[in-house]
């Protein structure tokens, strides 16, 4: 044998081991094109689950639970928190995109197809030996340039008023619901956020309480401009329904308590024990008239009545003395609920009974309960300048209920986000179509390699666009096109027609409406988490905890295209 060629084959098989597993030998290590391979694989894995859900023609996911639990739904932050994945690459862009929801409330699925789309034409230039720092470069560039298009196409309108704001809610809202319940629940949002709304300060979406009942059918959801509480009275004697209230929001414990150490307290005649009982009573009993009094003041010779809303207890007592009086008394309130009330009725939440004044008082039209099984729910209802509200939403099953909760909590963001932004961007896939041919007139522009990297970026803000026209039932290359020719000719904004293949609409008049601050997030967590995938020559399981495991055992959890590390 050759020396210098076993010298030479030694040397090799060195070279060949990563420089962690010199560290620890039980390393598991994917290098270069095998680590690419992995997150791109992953990344595009993770694009298919999602596409088909995007836009108001994509399709439901059904989730089954361990239990059996059913959950319908195409919002693809639900689809993301739900779903059990074990992919390391896919469960970072899975974060990545739940993320953005948390911020500005929309926006997920885009996401993940921009990230799968740009990783996807990635691969094809790195299969042509185009390095991936050149890529990123291009992409970094790409993204800027996108940022100025999306700051020339942003609307700001003299006056936000009630017809912008329903488009916004349409638009977003009709992505996750049938249209029918999403133009029931526009309405409701954007009253919600009026209601709540204060000049100049921030909207504090908390102020709307989103309450449910298992009941009826989901198009029966309505907007309460008041507050729907979930109990009701203890009290059998309590009238159950009352008009013209005065409300008054208490913290005060109305029930004898016991003292705080241990004494003894001795008598010998009956009358010297109910001397000892009027007397333990004695200080519930006149915080509980000097409420009553409080009630004769306002109500007495009126039609005026008198409810009592306390966050702390009220012993069957106090309820007798109430009831006779034609009270309405509710006892331990949550927290949420009674500071919403002040906001809602009006008045003082008071934490004394001294001093009672009318002031202190909040007003309702009407006040009323109703019972739903074993559950009660009480109604307040006609608030004077109400700054709280509550939308209840009613459904025959779990996940209906889930589904539209779910919806309506994205419709108030879009509200929010329209308010902060101070205005909105055309819909229907222009925004993209404007990035590409933007794009394509910027990479002239750019000098050398990096030019392939915008390239690639202008085709992969198309992945919208497309799958759009996919979910509709269209032929993706005749739509996209057409489009892209459509938008060349036109100075306006151009939009995708999902109901006509041949037709191009102006968003802006059909009002599709886009929120600005969920595009500017769409393109500052896409493509910076694709440039640093992109950038990953090496994946390691290296950590103080991966067991005894030996290193050819593959690493667990990786799948899609990477089928274990024997080989390696």
């Amino acid at each position: 044998k050759n020396p210098n060629s076993l010298a030479f084959n030694q040397k090799s098989k060195r070279a060949k081991m990563s420089s962690v597993q010199y560290i620890n030998s039980k390393a598991d290590v994917l290098r270069k094109y095998q680590a690419l391979a992995m997150n791109i694989n992953a990344s595009k894995g993770l694009q298919e689950v999602m596409r088909s859900n995007l836009g108001p023609k994509g399709t439901l996911k059904m989730l089954v639970g361990g239990a059996g639990q059913i959950k319908i739904t195409k919002d693809g932050s639900i689809l993301l928190h739900e779903m059990q994945i074990q992919h390391p690459t896919a469960s970072m862009i899975a974060r990545a995109a739940t993320a953005q929801d948390d911020i500005v409330g929309d926006g997920t699925t885009s996401n993940v197809l921009l990230i799968g789309e740009l990783l996807r034409q990635a691969e094809r230039l790195i299969v042509e030996n185009v390095h991936p720092r050149i890529i990123s470069e291009g992409y970094e560039k790409a993204r800027a340039h996108c940022l100025q298009v999306l700051e020339k196409m942003k609307v700001i309108p003299k006056e936000l008023d009630k017809s912008v704001l329903m488009n916004v809610a349409r638009t977003a809202l009709s992505t996750k619901l049938h249209p029918e319940m999403a133009n029931l629940l526009v309405e409701i949002v954007v009253d919600a956020i009026e209601i709540i709304r204060i000049e100049d300060k921030p909207i504090d979406l908390f102020m709307v309480e989103i309450m449910h009942m298992p009941h009826r059918l989901g198009s029966e959801t309505k907007l309460i401009r008041g507050l729907v509480l979930d109990h009701g009275t203890r009290h059998a004697g309590m009238p159950s329904k009352l008009k013209n209230c005065y409300i008054f929001t208490c913290n005060i414990s109305l029930e004898y308590e016991k003292t705080e150490v241990n004494s003894g307290f001795y008598y010998s005649t009956a009358e010297q024990r109910e001397k000892l009982a009027a007397s333990e009573r004695k200080f519930t009993d006149i915080a509980c008239q000097k409420i009553i009094e409080l009630k004769k003041k306002v109500c007495d010779g009126t039609d005026k009545n008198f409810v009592i809303i306390n966050q702390k207890g009220i012993d069957p007592l106090s309820l007798e003395m109430f009831a006779r009086e034609g009270i309405m008394a509710l006892r331990r309130a949550k927290r949420r609920n009674m500071e919403r009330l002040t906001l809602a009725c009006g008045g003082t939440a008071v934490n004394s009974v001294e001093d009672l004044t009318p002031e202190d008082l909040g007003w309702a039209d009407s006040v009323w309960e109703t019972e739903l099984g074993e559950e009660k729910f009480t109604f307040v209802e006609g608030v004077k300048n109400p700054r709280s509200c509550s939308i209840l939403i009613k459904g025959p099953n779990d996940h209906t209920i889930a589904m539209i909760k779910d919806a309506i909590r994205d419709g108030l963001r879009a509200i929010k986000n329209t308010y902060d932004d101070k205005g909105y961007v055309p819909g229907a896939g222009s925004f993209e179509i404007n990035c590409y041919n933007s794009l394509q007139k910027y990479k002239d522009e750019v000098q050398g390699k990096v030019k392939l990297g915008i390239e690639a970026f202008a085709e992969a803000m198309l992945i919208i666009p497309k799958t759009l026209a996919s979910n509709s039932g269209f032929d993706i290359q005749d739509s996209i096109i057409n489009f892209i020719d459509e938008a060349k000719k036109k100075e306006a904004n151009v939009g995708l027609d999902i109901t006509n293949a041949d037709n191009f609409i102006n968003p802006e008049t059909q009002g599709i409406l886009d929120n600005y601050g969920v595009k500017k997030q769409f393109l500052n967590v896409a493509p910076l988490l694709a440039e640093q995938l992109l950038l990953v020559d090496e994946v390691m399981r290296a950590g103080k905890k991966m067991g005894g495991h030996g290193a050819g055992s593959g690493m667990g959890g990786m799948p899609g295209g990477m089928p274990g590390m024997g080989g390696m």
